[in-house]
């Protein structure tokens, strides 16, 4: 429910500034910002306490299941999860079962959001080898991209046909959002280490079979097809310090192709996988220590303009079913995101308002999301109160997606999520998820191709 809300003594980080400052919510929007607003008879008050109030983070890549795929999450699991660690947006993508490539499968998935998710929403539609028609015909505004699997990740939607490519890339109305690693080098590798260890490959072997070289290839390979067909390409989940030369620094405004970070490759490298085993197998590959701290490096210079999560859940019976090769590749992160994301500035390797810009400002700008991912006066009151002083302890029992684990437990991160509100209803209060019915499906100006 949408209450009139005043927000006291916040201190506002917002564009690269901190202000102490109320903030009036009325009507699910921002209705004004200044100190010591005088509240309206009817409006519950909140008292920030001198803690931080960001924008809602907004998640540019999920993986929530649905349909298909439920016993691992839902709309309704994963959205709660999602809201619970700050992340009031989120964009799904479209390797469910039936995958999102057609429009009555988006049509449904928008259908369905509205009546179970907590968090507003948006959904990628899919790209195969013989869907191209439906590309062209696609109506922009019920999506927020185009997802391109350029190498086989789960589901059959690997597209490499190189005349489908190309008329991709020339045609699509909206952004075009590409995973990159190199299928025919990625099975070349799994024959080399079948013939080494037989079944029994060890999860260390993971990041030399989806290796680096595999990631570029494929990485440099969108953006030829990005710069051929004056495209609007963004490359997710980079993983390699190679694939960074292939991006500009600097802001994100007027870049025709950018890329994204994910929070899991910043925590995590290669030397992990033996504790870790198959819970951080992923795809891309969580690579080198070397390879992080080139990603670190790329975000503070804006090589790399988002950070996102890739929540991708799968039980621990999943994960721990069997070999190397049968086990699933994700991680559930959405409830962990912005704290573990905020634990880089406790570490000294991001500041605070690039933490912010990556999650809030950067995608909401990318993706012309209207009107979302800022403090500002007449915007969605989209919003998270942070305590910077505060501690999360990551436990299995905390955890609300469906999944039921974190790769994250047994960590204590220095920060806390205290509260959450979705157009101006508070939905999250530091200790559960209050059901509000606010949750909005995302709107964007994808403007002229």
């Amino acid at each position: 429910m949408k209450k009139t809300t005043v927000i006291r003594n916040a201190r506002l980080v917002n564009e690269g500034a901190i202000t102490e400052s109320d903030v009036l919510l009325k009507a699910g929007r921002i209705e004004k910002i200044a100190a010591d607003i005088q509240a309206p008879a009817d409006a519950a008050v909140f008292d920030a306490g001198g803690r931080h109030l960001l924008p809602g983070m907004i998640d540019d890549q999920v993986h929530f299941r649905e349909p298909g795929l439920t016993h691992k999450g839902d709309f309704f699991s994963e959205s709660r999860a999602a809201i619970a660690g700050g992340v009031t947006s989120y964009m799904e993508m479209p390797n469910s079962k039936p995958p999102t490539t057609n429009r009555e499968q988006l049509l449904w998935k928008n259908a369905r959001a509205a009546e179970t998710s907590a968090a507003n929403y948006a959904f990628y539609f899919g790209a195969t080898n013989d869907n191209i028609d439906e590309i062209r015909a696609l109506d922009a505004s019920l999506t927020c991209g185009l997802k391109v699997f350029m190498g086989a990740s789960t589901g059959n939607m690997l597209v490499d046909d190189e005349s489908t490519l190309n008329a991709i890339f020339q045609d699509s109305p909206v952004l075009i959002a590409t995973h990159c690693e190199s299928t025919p080098m990625i099975l070349a590798n799994i024959k080399t280490a079948v013939e080494k260890y037989g079944k029994n490959i060890p999860v260390t072997e993971h990041a030399r079979i989806r290796s680096a070289e595999a990631c570029y290839v494929s990485s440099e390979l969108a953006v030829a097809l990005a710069k051929k067909h004056g495209a609007q390409l963004h490359i997710l989940h980079v993983s390699t310090a190679r694939e960074l030369d292939l991006f500009q620094p600097g802001p994100v405004e007027g870049k025709n192709i950018t890329a994204e970070a994910c929070v899991h490759f910043l925590h995590f490298d290669d030397s992990q996988y033996e504790t870790y085993g198959n819970l951080i197998k992923c795809n891309p590959a969580i690579k080198s220590a070397d390879d992080q701290a080139a990603l670190f490096a790329a975000i503070r210079d804006g090589r790399l303009d988002i950070i996102a999560t890739d929540h991708a859940p799968h039980t621990l019976g999943e994960k721990h079913s069997g070999d190397y090769l049968s086990a699933p590749s994700g991680l559930p992160l959405v409830q962990d995101v912005l704290v573990a994301a905020l634990e880089t500035v406790h570490d000294g390797k991001l500041d605070l308002h690039t933490v912010v810009r990556g999650v809030t400002h950067n995608p909401a700008k990318r993706f012309n999301v209207i009107e979302r991912g800022f403090i500002r006066e007449g915007y969605h009151a989209d919003l998270v109160l942070v305590d910077m002083h505060g501690t999360t302890e990551v436990t299995r029992d905390r955890v609300l997606s469906r999944c039921g684990w974190s790769p994250f437990e047994g960590r204590r991160f220095r920060s806390s999520i205290d509260a959450v509100w979705v157009n101006g209803a508070l939905a999250y209060d530091g200790e559960r998820v209050i059901e509000h019915g606010a949750a909005e499906r995302l709107q964007f100006n994808h403007g002229d191709r």
